[in-house]
């Protein structure tokens, strides 16, 4: 981690942290900036994930829509399958985590990215937790509690199989309704 910016105020009564925020890009970015300062010391460590099922029978299927003339000599662009998904992978990954990590670097912190192909999300957090030996994760709250629908969610199911603590920020909600906005991956 680099030296503490002059935006960054950490609390010197907590740990160094490591918090793995799991994100499908509706997460508030500024109070989770704001939870990660409050929540960990100097030292703590940031890591922004994403979740993301790789359409692989589509990216497939672009390559039978390209046509090219007979009298093109240059070679043919590389319609790799595992090439074309993690072009995919990373795109979609950046758009979804780049307002989480912009407003994570302004507060000071370096975040690490990971980009996870996945088709469970619940398991894939678990699993990124484990890896990057996280002490918490962050999460979104797309559904209003007490539901019998929010129980099925991936938050409900990432708190029932997972050993960490897990914290849930509330996303933005529909002024009209005051229901919680359900965006499905």
């Amino acid at each position: 981690m680099a030296p503490l910016s002059h935006d960054r105020v950490w609390n010197p009564n907590v740990g160094d942290v490591r918090i793995l925020i799991a994100t499908t890009g509706v997460l508030p970015a500024a109070p989770v900036a704001e939870l990660c300062n409050q929540l960990s010391a100097e030292e703590g460590q940031v890591t922004v994930m994403t979740v993301i099922r790789v359409p692989r029978s589509f990216l497939d299927e672009l390559d039978d829509d390209v046509r090219r003339s007979f009298l093109d000599n240059s070679p043919p662009e590389s319609s790799d399958a595992e090439q074309k998904a993690a072009r995919y992978l990373e795109e979609r990954g950046q758009r979804k985590v780049e307002p989480i990590v912009a407003a994570l670097q302004a507060s000071g912190f370096e975040p690490s990215v990971k980009y996870v192909e996945a088709d469970d999300p619940a398991e894939a957090i678990i699993s990124t937790a484990e890896l990057v030996q996280a002490e918490l994760v962050m999460m979104g709250a797309t559904r209003r509690l007490f539901t019998e629908e929010a129980w099925r969610s991936v938050s409900a199911r990432v708190m029932d199989k997972s050993h960490l603590p897990v914290l849930l920020v509330p996303g933005t909600r529909i002024e009209d309704t005051q229901e919680m906005m359900i965006i499905e991956a």
